[in-house]
C-alpha cells in the first residue's frame, strides 16, 4: 500500500493495514499529542517528545534550524513507522516531525507508540528515533548564541 497525503498542504499521511494506525506528519507547526485514541488490545502507549537542548558540542544554543526533504522524509518515516509496527507488534505508530527554528525549550519531535505490552512500546520507541536520526533526510543547523560559536578549530577538533 502507497501512502497517500490526506492534505496536500501539511504532508501528513495516513494508513490502516491490518489493525494498525499509522500517521506521518513533517510540519512547521509545533507537535501536539492528539487524544489517546487506541484499540482495546493495546495496553500500552508510549509518548516521547524530542526537546531542543541549550546547547550543541558544549557550546549555547537559541534553537536549531531543521531543514527536511519534506517528501523523502515522509516516505522514510512512514517506513520506519511501518517496520517497526512489524517488529514490535504495535497497533498505532504517530511520528510528528518540525522543521524550521526551533528554540531551546521547544519540540521538535513528537512520537507515540501503542502496543499490547509495554515492553515492547519502549524498545519501539527507542528503536524509532534512533532509525529516525540515521536514515530519514532532515538536516539540523544549531543558532549559536551571538559570541558562543564554536571555532573552526575547535569544530575541526571535535569531529576529528
Amino acid at each position: 500500500m502507497v501512502c497517500k497525503p490526506k492534505t496536500s498542504h501539511c504532508g501528513e499521511h495516513f494508513r490502516r493495514m491490518t489493525n494498525l494506525v499509522c500517521k506521518i506528519l513533517v510540519t512547521e507547526a509545533p507537535p501536539e499529542a492528539p487524544p489517546i485514541e487506541v484499540e482495546p488490545v493495546a495496553g500500552a502507549v508510549v509518548d516521547f517528545f524530542g526537546i531542543v537542548r541549550g546547547s550543541e558540542d558544549g557550546h549555547e544554543i537559541e534553537g536549531i534550524d531543521y531543514e527536511a526533504h519534506r517528501e523523502m522524509a515522509e516516505h522514510q518515516l512512514a517506513k520506519i513507522a511501518e517496520q517497526a509496527a512489524e517488529d514490535f507488534g504495535l497497533k498505532q505508530v504517530l511520528i510528528h516531525h518540525r522543521i524550521g527554528f526551533i528554540a531551546v525549550g521547544e519540540a521538535s519531535l513528537f512520537m507515540r507508540v501503542c502496543s499490547p505490552h509495554r515492553s515492547e512500546a519502549f524498545r519501539a520507541g527507542q528503536w524509532i528515533v534512533d532509525e529516525l536520526k540515521k536514515k530519514v533526510p532532515i538536516w539540523k543547523r544549531p543558532r549559536f548564541k551571538a559570541g558562543k560559536q564554536p571555532d573552526a578549530a575547535h569544530r575541526a577538533a571535535a569531529s576529528g
